[in-house]
């Protein structure tokens, strides 16, 4: 017995482990938090830049460069560092300045004849660095701005020129035999070669020249074919104001004073088509300002004298005829569209008013991002974008010269690009769709979060479907109807399964289930289906048919061990018959008759995915669920089962509803646990992010597309950003479910803490 001073000592000490354990417990209690936070935070701040307000900054204003003498100012661009900017005049005269400054390079003249006067000028899209001069004799100039980049002494060296694309620089025969002046000039090369538009209003003609392109392969040697065609006017009375022709040499948009859009069909050259016309610009005196491609020339950007702006673009109906469509609007100006100029790799652009104004929109996601009004309020006749996206040139009517400075690193995000359906390039409708990237340089990037989410939800349902009743079930038998000895064997052989590596999982799925599957698609449904009625069966002929004395020579606890042979039999009988039964049921090929009813199937679908993770799963569920059924306190079933309960009675209503917080718990731990998993969803699915809880589809989820497409991203990227956003989306779910259900439990425990 220990004395007064040992008991104090005792004391004493076990006063300091009691509060070494509490300052423990709460310190990496709130460890766990901060962790949870500081993750939640530096998801956030890699995100937050990606909902930044974009910037138009003026740098500085200079009377135009060469002078006004040289003619008013037509076109105007920058190469991509900057350094060196382009301008073009109505007198055919091209100054090379220094966008910051004003101060000219170099200039010269195009070959424009004695007498000769420009009539009309276009641009085609930027990328080329095309510019084409409509002159009043119906001839046309075709010229190109270029420059060559050398590094002496380790310092950048832009050196710019003009070339020629079409001949040495003479004039081009457009209407020259019939002395027709160009009233309005369309440019464009592809990759059949360049092509010229050229109408002249009074007598409604309309013609197409090609200049199409030839390279011997074995010598190198390129010809250049001159073909003309005659397009018919559009109707009657039209005043031709503007002319787009697509890179593809097979779509011509022709835009008109009476503010209507004619779209013509052009891919067979001998014979255009006018498919139809439609009307983009309001109002009785409405006219089509200005017309501008977007990168990749397939949709247009109309300007309006009313100050409106919106996109178009070629649709097909229910029917596959082909319409011009508009998809958007943009918020417009107060003033008529004076410019539009598309950026160079984005699907972004600008327009400038009659008032001195200029916004930035982006097509994707139907924004106007920001406005900024130049000063003294001078119409803008030209307008332009560095081909980094981050400068752009303003030409005042005035004939003064703005340079801005431009920060707009991310305008392809918006909630509606995020979370609502977006009428995309080539489609026919509005709808979700992720593709991040593209081999082509004029892709527009795809960013709906829809997909990802439905994905990792239809991949988490199809699991828990799967998992959840096999593990609950088998948590109830194994703690209240198991024999100890047995449960001794099964408990730690489940949860053994948890630490099978998840990628194991996902390669026997990929490799071996799906194929698997798709050639015994039958026997699959017919085993899901049959095996319960089978069991059910098997234990009633056990309880009802067999012989007392057969039934005696089993222990209680142990009638599990009975239904191995049973599930043997049932999946041998399922695989043997399943040939037989694709061939009664549906004409020898079960994936072909879905196919034939309307229903997608891919080999590494939903169904391979919910059984496979469903394993990942199911210890997880199982272990919990075990855990709270077998801690039910035993006074409470062995009550019911003296008031006269069978042991099934007392489970249903009384063991169950104890341990249901517990069982509740672990149905959404394993919810969470499927929601974040990544390898067997990159293993055993396509990957392909589709908007459907098709079964027989597959999915990509958020997880699953971080993994597959960080490693593509460029650092501070909007698709890297994005990336971030996704596993913010993913905390947010898991974290939402979680406290959910974590509320719903203690309800549960509060409700029948009483039992």
């Amino acid at each position: 017995m220990p004395d007064a001073r040992q008991r104090r000592r005792l004391r004493l000490w076990r006063g300091v482990k009691d509060h070494l354990s509490k300052t423990s417990v709460a310190f990496f209690g709130l460890a766990v938090i901060g962790a949870l936070a500081l993750m939640f935070v530096y998801l956030f701040s890699e995100t937050a830049p990606i909902f930044s307000d974009p910037e138009i900054t003026p740098v500085s204003t200079y009377p135009a460069p060469g002078g006004e003498q040289a003619g008013e100012t037509v076109h105007a661009a920058m190469e991509r560092y900057r350094e060196i900017g382009v301008r073009f005049t109505d007198q055919a005269h091209f100054f090379f300045f220094r966008p910051d400054s004003g101060e000219v390079i170099k200039h010269g003249r195009l070959q424009r004849p004695a007498g000769v006067e420009v009539r009309s000028f276009d641009t085609a899209e930027a990328r080329h660095r095309l510019v084409g001069y409509g002159l009043d004799d119906g001839t046309a100039i075709f010229a190109r701005h270029d420059y060559d980049i050398s590094y002496p002494d380790d310092e950048r060296l832009v050196e710019p020129y003009i070339t020629y694309p079409e001949g040495e620089g003479e004039p081009l025969d457009i209407f020259a035999s019939n002395a027709y002046p160009i009233d309005a000039i369309g440019v464009q090369r592809g990759n059949r070669g360049s092509a010229v538009v050229a109408a002249n209003n009074e007598n409604q003609a309309l013609r197409l020249v090609l200049f199409e392109e030839d390279v011997d392969f074995l010598t190198g040697e390129a010809t250049v074919e001159r073909e003309v065609y005659d397009i018919p006017w559009p109707e009657e009375g039209v005043e031709i104001t503007r002319i787009l022709l697509d890179t593809t040499m097979r779509n011509l948009y022709i835009g008109g004073a009476d503010g209507r859009l004619h779209y013509y069909d052009v891919a067979n050259l001998s014979d255009p088509r006018l498919v139809g016309s439609e009307r983009a610009i309001g109002g009785d005196d409405a006219q089509v300002t200005e017309l501008e491609f977007l990168l990749g020339a397939v949709s247009i950007i109309v300007g309006g004298s009313d100050g409106s702006v919106s996109q178009w673009m070629v649709t097909r109906d229910e029917d596959r005829q082909r319409s011009l469509t508009e998809i958007r609007d943009f918020v417009g100006h107060n003033a008529p569209v004076t410019a539009i100029a598309a950026e160079h790799g984005r699907k972004g652009f600008a327009s400038a008013a009659a008032d001195g104004t200029l916004q930035l929109h982006y097509a994707t996601s139907a924004r106007t991002l920001t406005q900024l009004a130049l000063a003294g309020g001078e119409q803008v006749s030209a307008l332009s974008m560095a081909p980094r996206h981050d400068g752009m040139l303003a030409v005042a009517e005035g004939g003064g010269f703005n340079y801005l400075h431009v920060n707009n690193p991310h305008p392809e995000v918006s909630f509606k690009a995020l979370w609502q359906k977006v009428w995309y390039e080539g489609r026919d409708a509005p709808t979700y769709v992720w593709q991040s990237s593209s081999a082509s340089e004029e892709f527009e990037p795809k960013f709906s979060l829809v997909p990802l989410t439905v994905g990792t939800l239809k991949a988490a349902f199809y699991a828990m479907l799967f998992a959840a009743p096999i593990a609950i079930l088998g948590a109830i038998y194994s703690a209240y109807f198991m024999s100890p000895r047995m449960r001794q064997v099964t408990k730690p052989a489940i949860e053994i399964m948890e630490a099978l590596p998840t990628v194991i999982l996902g390669f026997l799925a990929g490799l071996w289930a799906a194929p698997f599957f798709e050639r015994n698609l039958p026997a699959i449904f017919t085993i899901l289906v049959a095996l319960p009625i089978a069991m059910v069966f098997a234990s009633w002929l056990w309880t009802r048919v067999m012989p007392e004395g057969i039934r005696k020579l089993v222990a209680p606890g142990w009638e599990a061990a009975l239904l191995i042979p049973v599930v043997l039999f049932v999946g041998w009988i399922g695989i043997t018959a399943s040939p037989y039964m694709e061939l009664a049921f549906f004409g020898g090929d079960m994936r072909q008759w879905l196919t034939d009813q309307g229903i997608d199937y891919d080999q590494r679908n939903a169904l391979v995915v919910g059984i496979a993770m469903g394993f990942a799963v199911i210890p997880t569920i199982f272990s919990i669920s075990e855990d709270a059924v077998f801690n039910v306190p035993r006074h409470l079933s062995q009550g019911a089962l003296a008031l006269g309960a069978t042991p099934w009675q007392a489970v249903a209503t009384v063991v169950l509803l104890t341990a249901s917080p517990g069982i509740f718990s672990a149905v959404m731990i394993g919810f969470g646990r499927a929601v974040g998993e990544t390898m067997i969803v990159v293993m055993a699915t396509g990957n392909s992010p589709v908007t459907n809880f098709n079964i027989f589809e597959g999915m990509r989820t958020l997880s699953a597309n971080i993994a597959v497409e960080m490693k593509e991203t460029a650092q501070g990227g909007t698709h890297y950003r994005i990336l971030f956003l996704a596993a913010l989306v993913l905390f947010v779910l898991t974290f939402v479910v979680n406290t959910a259900a974590e509320i719903v439990r203690h309800r549960l425990r509060r409700k029948y803490s009483a039992l």
